[in-house]
C-alpha cells in the first residue's frame, strides 16, 4: 500500500503561478483558454502559462478531419509537459467533450501523471476545468464533472464559477456556462459557431476567480 503525503504542496509567498493546460482540435477552446489566462493575469501577483497538451493524431488525420488550418492557429503555443503541474500553485485545464468526457488527448497526458500522484505533487493545488461541446446538451456538465474525478485523485482543491457570475444564468441567448467551470457550444467542424462574448466572459470569470482562491491559499 503506497503512503501518500497529507501536506498541502502550495508554497507562501512570492507571485503565484498559474498555468491554462488545454487541448483543442478546431480552435475553439483555444480562444476559451485565452480569455481564461486573461482573466487570470488580471488579479495582481499571478504569473500565468499557456500550454497544449500533445497532439496523438497524426498529421494525415488531422488533414482528414479539416483540422490542420485551425491547429496552426496556435501552434506557437508551447507543449505542456509534468513540469508545467508541479511548478504551479493553480492549474486550469480545458478539453472539448469526447461523449461526455475528456478528448483522449487529455487523458493521455494525464495518464503520465502516475509519478506524481504517488510523490503527491499535486496535493493542494487548486484544479479548475472548462470544455466545450457540439451541442447545448452534448455533455459540457458532464466533462467537468468526470473531469474533476481526476483532480482529486491528485487532492486538488476544485474551484468552479459560482453563481456570483451572472452570466451564467441569461436567458438571452443561448450559451455554455455552469457553476461547474466556462464552457462553449462549438458546433460540428472547423468553420463553425466561435465562443461568443458572454462565454467568453465566463471564461475570463473563471482565471480571474481561479487565481483570486489561490491568492488567498498562497497568502499573497
Amino acid at each position: 500500500m503506497l503512503s501518500m503525503p497529507s501536506t498541502m504542496v502550495i508554497q507562501t509567498g512570492g507571485n503565484m503561478k498559474i498555468n491554462v493546460i488545454f487541448y483543442s482540435l478546431y480552435g475553439h477552446n483555444y480562444k476559451m483558454a485565452e480569455a481564461v489566462a486573461e482573466g487570470a493575469r488580471e488579479v495582481k501577483g499571478a504569473d500565468v502559462g499557456l500550454f497544449q497538451v500533445p497532439e496523438t493524431f497524426t498529421p494525415d488525420i488531422l488533414e482528414k478531419m479539416g483540422a490542420t488550418e485551425s491547429k496552426k492557429s496556435f501552434e506557437h503555443i508551447p507543449v505542456a509537459t509534468i513540469e508545467n503541474l508541479t511548478e504551479a500553485d493553480a492549474i486550469i485545464f480545458g478539453t472539448p467533450t469526447r461523449f461526455g468526457m475528456m478528448a483522449a488527448q487529455m487523458r493521455a497526458f494525464l495518464d503520465r501523471t502516475g509519478g506524481i500522484w504517488v510523490k503527491g505533487s499535486l496535493i493542494g493545488k487548486v484544479g479548475s476545468v472548462f470544455t466545450s461541446s457540439s451541442t447545448q446538451h452534448g455533455g459540457q456538465e458532464s466533462t467537468i464533472l468526470s473531469f474533476h474525478a481526476t483532480l482529486l485523485h491528485h487532492g486538488m482543491i476544485i474551484v468552479g464559477v459560482p453563481y456570483s457570475e451572472t452570466r451564467q444564468s441569461t436567458l438571452e441567448e443561448i450559451t455554455g456556462g455552469s457553476p461547474y467551470g466556462a464552457s462553449t457550444i462549438a458546433g460540428s467542424g472547423a468553420n463553425t459557431r466561435q465562443p461568443s462574448e458572454n462565454e467568453l466572459g465566463i471564461a475570463r470569470f473563471q482565471g480571474r476567480h481561479v487565481a483570486e482562491i489561490t491568492k488567498r491559499l498562497v497568502g499573497g
